[in-house]
């Protein structure tokens, strides 16, 4: 089998606290010997779609995040005054402004916002103020026009460039009443983007009178300066973040673009570009989470798109061992999760009535059951258990009894319509699923329960003994078992009846389940030997996961979607091993990789 080291050019890492998130971890893969977990590490860029705003526009302003964001203005076949508030999936509506306009400048945020300029019937120097639900005046503009570019705050905001009867690179300052001029731009420009704040602002792209550019100017709260050029030049381009962090996407070419870029203070760089290119969109967010709003593409848009920039942390799902049981033991029933499990009944050197309780890292003993069994169901928590059926093997008979655990004592209660030896389970001590098992033969019946009495449900499409099962008394799923022959075939209940789900990729009995029925896992087994084969089930279909460390069948199992629980079982002898499972995840916190 070709290693790691063989692909990649380098052996996995073995530490003992994860690395600094930088870029020279990227792409790295390592192990973690304090938790005993195989991490690797992937920077996710990307764009996705949002809610569509209520009026389809462009040439509007934007502020405040991607989940607090703010458009207003913009042009339809006229200028409006339209207001809207994203909150991270859809847009409502908001207070309109007072003058309807579009090529208005914007700064602030969702609950303290600005917008300033514009073109009304005229170029406009109005400014406005938003409080969350309405606009009221603010101090006007020294000089009116329209395609004007902000940057800041409501109390300290930056407006710069536009155009009156020509483009222009003048600035100016805002303190929250009054508008005072600030120095000019190197490069005249209108439409162009804008980040940052009033004492470090970002001007970028837009539109010198003549042509697209792709200059970019740094402002210090009295002059601008050369920062890197734009790799894309374009023009009506939106803008969001700081002035080391900022963000430039969409525009004009001499066609629409969704070229997007990152810029570190220094330069810019190409990263995945939106899904619809547009030009004369709206803009809010930080360099790592943008909004993206309206414009242009070929006609007025509605469309909403969120950039994320992120760092995935993969920890490889694994199973690790943990500690041994009191009895050796097999065919056992199992409740409860991977920190707090329940081990019941089972096979010894002869049947047994044994309790185990888990938690976390040791067994203890619990409350015996009334009567020796094997192979009984077991569900509900370890201080609110259900065992069910099974085989008492003193008298040689199948089993209808049912008893209730409240965490030291078991208690006996309605017995199961129809007794039966191997059957499965799911749900819990007032809602409990049995199904499947053996009677005379193979059965397909299923009993409901209500925390005091059985009741019939619909049966499984495949009668079989000896399966999988997990979920709930009303999303309940079932995989594999005998039928007489070992089957990998799963069904889905919902409360009533059984439909065919996706198939197990290892057919098998005498297998363990936990989790829910869009997040079901299944583990171990008898193939035609044991199996440690450990598969995850998504609603649909099943995946192969990583394998037990010892393969096994006839154990007690717990757990829920993301760990689960095997005691004892069968291996060559019966065991008192311990294993625990952990699913493989994900973990996504904002972009920090820095550069080395």
């Amino acid at each position: 089998m070709t290693t790691y080291n063989e692909l990649a050019g380098f052996r996995v890492n073995y530490v003992s606290t994860d690395p600094t998130l930088n870029s020279g971890n990227e792409g790295q893969v390592w192990y973690n010997s304090t938790s005993g977990t195989l991490k690797s590490l992937v920077q996710i860029k990307a764009w996705a779609a949002g809610g569509n705003m209520g009026t389809a526009r462009r040439e509007l302003a934007g502020a405040g995040t991607q989940t607090e964001g703010l458009a207003f203005g913009g042009y339809t076949t006229t200028g409006v005054n339209n207001t809207e508030e994203y909150n991270g999936s859809s847009w409502s509506v908001g207070g309109n402004l007072s003058t309807a306009r579009y090529g208005i400048g914007g700064a602030g945020s969702q609950t303290a916002g600005l917008g300033f300029g514009g073109y009304a019937t005229a170029n406009s120097n109005a400014t406005e103020e938003y409080n969350g639900s309405a606009w009221t005046a603010g101090g006007n503009l020294g000089t009116a026009r329209n395609y004007i570019d902000g940057a800041g705050i409501q109390t300290s905001a930056l407006a710069f460039g536009g155009e009156t009867t020509v483009v222009v690179a003048n600035t100016e300052e805002y303190d929250g009443s009054t508008w005072t001029a600030g120095g000019n731009l190197a490069n005249v420009r209108r439409t162009a983007g804008g980040a940052g704040t009033q004492t470090a602002g970002l001007a970028f792209g837009g539109y010198t009178g003549t042509t697209s550019t792709a200059t970019t100017e740094e402002y210090d709260g009295s002059a601008w300066t050369a920062g890197g050029n734009l790799n894309t030049a374009r023009s009506g381009l939106g803008g969001c973040g700081i002035q080391t962090a900022g963000l430039a996407f969409g525009g004009e070419t001499t066609v629409n673009t969704g070229a997007t870029e990152e810029y570190n203070g220094t330069s810019w760089s190409n990263t995945t570009s939106m899904t619809t290119a547009r030009n004369a969109l709206s803009s809010a967010g930080t360099q790592k989470l943008a909004l993206a709003s309206g414009g242009t593409a070929g006609g007025n848009t509605a469309a909403t798109e969120e950039f994320t920039s992120s760092i995935d942390v993969t920890t490889a799902a694994a199973w690790a061992s943990g500690g041994n049981m009191g009895t050796t033991r097999r065919a056992m029933g199992g409740a409860g999760t991977q920190t707090a499990g329940l081990a019941l009944a089972g096979y010894s050197t002869n049947y047994v009535n044994d309790t185990e309780e888990y938690d976390g890292s040791a067994w203890t003993a619990g409350g015996s059951l009334a009567q020796q069994k094997t192979n009984p169901g077991g569900a509900g928590t370890q201080t609110a258990g259900l065992c069910f059926g099974g085989y008492l093997g003193l008298t040689a008979t199948n089993s209808s009894e049912t008893q209730e655990y409240d965490g030291s004592a078991w208690t006996t209660t309605g017995n199961l319509g129809t007794a039966r030896d191997q059957p499965s389970n799911a749900g819990t001590q007032t809602a409990g699923l049995g199904f499947g098992g053996y009677t005379t033969a193979v059965t397909n019946a299923t009993e409901e329960y209500n925390g005091s009495t059985w009741t019939a449900g619909g049966n499984m499409g495949t009668a079989r003994t000896n399966l999988g099962g997990c979920g709930l008394q009303t999303a309940a799923l079932g995989f594999g078992g005998q039928t007489p022959t070992t089957t990998a075939v799963t069904e889905e209940y919902d409360g009533s009846a059984w439909t065919a789900g996706g198939n197990l990729n290892t057919a098998r009995e005498a297998l363990g389940g936990s989790g829910l029925q869009t997040a079901g896992i299944a583990f171990g087994g008898l193939a035609t030997v044991a199996t440690g084969a450990t598969e995850q089930y998504d609603g649909t279909s099943w995946t192969n996961t990583t394998s037990m460390s010892t393969a096994r069948r006839d154990f007690a199992d717990a757990g829920n979607s993301s760990s689960s629980l095997v005691g004892g079982g069968y291996i060559a002898a019966n065991t008192n091993a311990t294993e625990e499972f952990t699913v493989g995840f994900v973990t996504t916190t904002a972009s920090n990789l820095t550069t080395s």
